[in-house]
């Protein structure tokens, strides 16, 4: 943790500033090891191994608690980079460019391994705060510890430790694998300044019927109840047909003829899925099956978080033929 996060900090119980009592280990301007407590009621929070802990998981909630762990050790299994990230990223995005980010203050809601939250930094944002509920933070914090721009904190996304300090906040993949999609959003909205912007990239109802209808019986009746080093081998399997169709069928057919690839299953998405290797579409297939909960949100739906939180120049965009993207700009002062 760097001294400059602070500014960012206030205690998610109160609200209160939150202050360095003292630091015990140093890894240059990185605090590792510390702890923190709040200014008007006097809780303490741990620094550990670099991260700032503003949630105990032994006592949260019991659904919280099981995506923590399942998407903790996605996060600290799957570290690989890829090239294809910028593109990606930018796709759940749309329509905010890379040089939106000079010079914000941004927060990530539910930051993973830290791969977008690197982005956001590289591309030059004042400062980047990614907070995560599990043990992806080791990872994330791993990852960007060089980065003078960047702090991770683990916490809640219903109750951050944050500052209504944020120029931009954005989620990507994370607020349909919370126990309230829309509470989640609102409550990330609510650390954005007034005239701040805000973006959410989440699965759509529209499409997916065949993904609810067959493969989420088997996520929340077996896949998300294993344990995680063994559907990591199991997944492999689907992995192989998906890789196969990908790289064989899809690919191909889009690059000969998009007439005859428009009338394939599931064509925009599975042909964009074909532009990874072998270790991203693993990832992308255990993300799938390794979540204990996961909602498909409706345009209509999506459209009335925007209304709740009275944003402004609102754009939906249809992701993939199988998402939405939403971007808005925050102008009440709650």
């Amino acid at each position: 943790m760097k001294d400059r996060l602070l500014d960012l900090l206030a205690c998610p119980t109160c609200g209160g500033d939150i202050l360095l009592a003292y630091a015990s280990k140093y890894d240059g301007k990185e605090i590792i090891e510390g702890v923190l407590t709040c200014k008007k009621c006097d809780r303490e929070y741990k620094i550990l191994r670099g991260v700032p802990r503003f949630v105990d998981l032994g006592k949260i909630e019991e659904d919280k608690a099981a995506t923590a762990e399942n998407f903790g050790w996605q996060w600290t299994n799957f570290t690989q980079e890829d090239p294809k990230y910028n593109e990606q990223f930018l796709g759940w995005l749309q329509p905010v460019k890379r040089e939106f980010f000079a010079g914000k203050v941004v927060l990530e809601g539910g930051c993973g391994k830290g791969r977008h939250t690197k982005l956001a930094a590289e591309w030059g944002a004042a400062d980047v705060v990614g907070i995560d509920l599990g043990d992806g933070v080791e990872s994330a914090f791993a990852l960007t510890r060089g980065l003078p721009n960047v702090h991770i904190v683990q916490c809640d996304i219903f109750k951050l430790p944050l500052k209504k300090a944020f120029d931009y906040a954005f989620s990507v993949g994370v607020l349909h694998h919370t126990p309230d999609p829309k509470g989640a959003f609102v409550s990330l909205a609510g650390k954005v300044k007034k005239g701040g912007n805000i973006s959410a990239w989440v699965y759509g109802a529209e499409n997916n019927e065949w993904i609810t209808n067959y493969v989420d019986p088997v996520r929340t009746g077996f896949t998300s109840q294993i344990s995680q080093p063994l559907l990591y081998q199991l997944s492999k399997l689907p992995t192989l047909g998906v890789f196969l169709t990908t790289k064989l069928v899809y690919r191909p057919i889009n690059a000969a003829s998009k007439g005859v690839a428009n009338k394939l299953f599931y064509n925009e998405y599975l042909n964009h899925l074909g532009t990874f290797g072998w270790r991203e579409q693993h990832n992308i297939v255990f993300d799938h099956l390794v979540a204990p909960t996961a909602f498909y949100i409706s345009k209509t739906a999506f459209a009335e978080w925007w209304k709740e939180i009275s944003a402004e120049d609102v754009e939906i965009t249809w992701h993939n033929e199988n998402s939405w993207c939403g971007f808005g700009r925050i102008e009440n002062s709650k």
